[in-house]
């Protein structure tokens, strides 16, 4: 490194550790393909506006508990290079960073993290259903549907795959927990279709009476054959069993057996585990919950009323509350009114208003607008999973503020005796079960106004005390043309001589993976949606192998083997990284085929990695291509998403 590079980095690093509260507040740093990675004490005391207009800077967010500052490919290793030794602290992994950042943490901010982790991958499938299931009941309620044949059948279409859905959500929250904690998902899958198997009792027609429940003996314990349709809770608690019965057994069982005894004895363990210990527990929890509540709706007037709507949400994660179906019921033939209805509909509207103060807070970023806005449309049906699962309880803050909206709509439901004369549906289609006795339809739009009201301020007051940046990435990636190019230019010095060709009116960059193109918004990773380090685009690949996407020289394989920085022929320089957060795996199932300053032809296999190792791992194999010093007056067309293959066009520079 020469002497005007070192002094400049000198002088990022001195604001740098100004900027992040002092060298005493820092844990540790270490670096990925791109970013430089710092665990603080205490992440209130860094100034993280300050730090997106440091010298090089391209963007800063706290991700993992870590402030991250993107700096690119590259550049990042001097710059950690220099900060890392003025502050004494070389030579720290990632994982260590990531030993020192779970350090802060505390068990219920690991159980949230895990439960976000957990619900993110299956969270389109909740969103459809969702909405799906909202469609079938305003069109189930209009006349001219239920008249005509055509429209009476798809509707009814409509709700079977909807209720099929919900029905194995179960089985796809084990999948995702048993992924998340590093099991194979198949046997996720495999224990969550034994909890819904066939052979098993209706949950809900057990809590209702309605079936006969056949009872083992097992060690002399009484195991009820019942079904855990509904059964999140439990779900979560076997899919992490599972993982770890998994690894366990991976580790112990002789190689030479593993593959038939290992999978088998994951299975049968997790069985017995399901039926004797964790399902029991599960539901036990569950039902605690569920009837606390409801004791309190009924013992302790305004503030029972008020706690339950404030609560009754929370019962969602558990899946139990589909049991209220049955109070609801009994409440009808014993009183003629239920008081519970109105009750669950202001707390569903409530996290609704808490997903609109959230996308308020964020409402430049595109990420945030895509999920929150189908989430707060079926909260109007009714259906809260997506908004619980994909925003309120990810981030924490409004959740909170759902609940609290949810508890002042209970208290306007209480003053004004507001009750239901069936139950069913909620919210905007609920209107319709009102009791009208005592001006109840407008009650219950005053009380739904007061909920979603309270559900969209609370989460922006707590918003301002409790919001973590990461979500504003999008805004630093909306900075100046002009800045933009300066970076750029700093961050690569180069000489017109080191072009090797004329700058072609079209530049064709081809396919660098097998598998599928998508968008490089699609990518699961803040980084490169939001395109802090470029546009481009990427492969879901299904091979293990990269190649060269044009003619060109082979700027720097990272010691890793999960990034490549590539420079084609005409100058253009790309940056293809493999897979997301895969430079934890320390080089491990990656192969490199060339080294720095190779010089390669299109197609030329450039990388290997062992795809279904990398995913059961739990990581994204997705592979962006990202343009990274893309000079002014050229600009990017790219193929529509679909099928791709080597050697096949992908990308179009042109200069305008």
């Amino acid at each position: 490194m020469d002497a005007n590079k070192r002094q400049r980095y000198d002088k990022i690093s001195e604001e740098l550790t100004s900027l992040v509260g002092g060298r005493e507040n820092i844990q540790g740093v270490a670096h990925c393909a791109t970013r430089l990675r710092i665990v603080l004490k205490d992440n209130d005391l860094a100034d993280l506006k300050a730090i997106e207009d440091v010298d090089l800077a391209k963007g800063v967010f706290v991700a993992g508990d870590q402030v991250q500052i993107i700096f690119g490919a590259g550049l990042v290793n001097d710059v950690y290079e220099v900060f890392a030794e003025n502050n004494n602290m070389k030579n720290m992994s990632l994982s260590d960073l990531k030993t020192e950042a779970n350090k802060k943490m505390n068990p219920l901010q690991r159980i949230i993290k895990a439960l976000s982790d957990v619900f993110v991958d299956i969270m389109p499938g909740i969103l459809a259903a969702a909405l799906l299931t909202g469609l079938s009941g305003v069109l189930g309620n209009m006349e001219f549907v239920k008249g005509n044949d055509t429209l009476y059948g798809i509707n009814t279409l409509i709700n079977i795959a909807s209720g099929a859905i919900f029905g194995f959500l179960p089985l796809a929250v084990a999948y995702s927990a048993c992924k998340r904690f590093g099991g194979r998902p198949i046997l996720g899958i495999v224990i969550g279709c034994i909890m819904l198997s066939n052979s098993l009792a209706d949950a809900y027609a057990a809590a209702q009476g309605a079936v006969e429940v056949t009872t083992l003996h097992i060690f002399g314990l009484g195991v009820e054959l019942v079904g855990f349709q509904g059964g999140i809770i439990v779900a979560l608690l076997m899919g992490f069993v599972t993982a770890k019965l998994d690894q366990f057994f991976e580790k112990k069982v002789p190689e030479v057996i593993r593959l038939l005894l290992s999978p088998l004895l994951t299975t049968l363990v997790g069985a017995l585990l399901l039926f004797t210990v964790i399902g029991p527990v599960g539901r036990g929890l569950s039902s605690g919950i569920t009837n606390a509540l409801v004791w309190m709706t009924q013992n302790l007037g305004v503030v029972g009323y008020s706690v339950f709507s404030g609560l009754q949400q929370l019962v969602v994660i558990t899946g139990l509350h589909h049991i209220f179906g049955a109070i609801e019921a009994q409440l009808l033939a014993d009183t003629g009114r239920n008081f519970l209805n109105p009750l669950m509909s202001v707390a569903i509207i409530a996290q609704g208003g808490a997903v609109l103060g959230y996308l308020l807070l964020h409402k430049k970023n595109t990420k945030v607008r895509e999920l929150c806005i189908p989430s707060f449309v079926s909260v109007l049906f009714g259906i809260t999973e997506p908004a619980l699962f994909g925003i309120n309880i990810r981030y924490r803050f409004p959740i909170i503020g759902g609940c609290i909206g949810g508890a002042l709509g209970g208290i306007v439901v209480y003053l004004t005796n507001l009750a239901a004369v069936g139950f069913g549906t909620t919210v905007v289609p609920g209107i319709a079960l009102a009791d009208p006795a005592g001006n109840g339809y407008v009650n219950y739009i005053i009380a739904h106004g007061v909920a979603i009201t309270g559900g969209f301020l609370m989460t922006l007051v707590l918003g301002k005390f409790m919001d973590k940046p990461q979500e504003e990435i999008s805004g630093v990636a909306g900075r100046s043309a002009d800045r933009q190019g300066n970076v750029e230019n700093q961050e690569k010095e180069r000489s017109e001589s080191e072009v090797q060709k004329e700058i072609p009116e079209r530049e064709i960059f081809y396919g660098y993976a097998k598998g599928r193109l998508i968008a490089m918004e699609d990518v699961k990773d803040e980084t490169f949606a939001n395109k802090i380090l470029g546009d481009g685009i990427a492969v879901v690949p299904s091979e293990g192998k990269v190649y060269a996407p044009a003619d060109g020289t082979v700027l720097s394989v990272f010691d890793t083997r999960h990034a490549v920085c590539f420079q084609s022929s005409y100058g253009t320089e790309v940056l293809i990284h493999i897979g997301v957060d895969t430079v934890n795996l320390k080089g491990k199932y990656f192969t490199a085929h060339v080294k720095d300053g190779d010089i390669v032809k299109k197609g030329q296999l450039m990388v290997e990695f062992d795809r279904e190792q990398i995913e059961k791992a739990g990581y994204d194999t997705v592979i962006p291509m990202i343009f990274t010093d893309l000079a002014d007056g050229r600009t990017l067309e790219k193929e529509a998403p679909g099928p791709v293959e080597p050697n096949v066009q992908t990308v179009v520079v042109r200069n305008v």
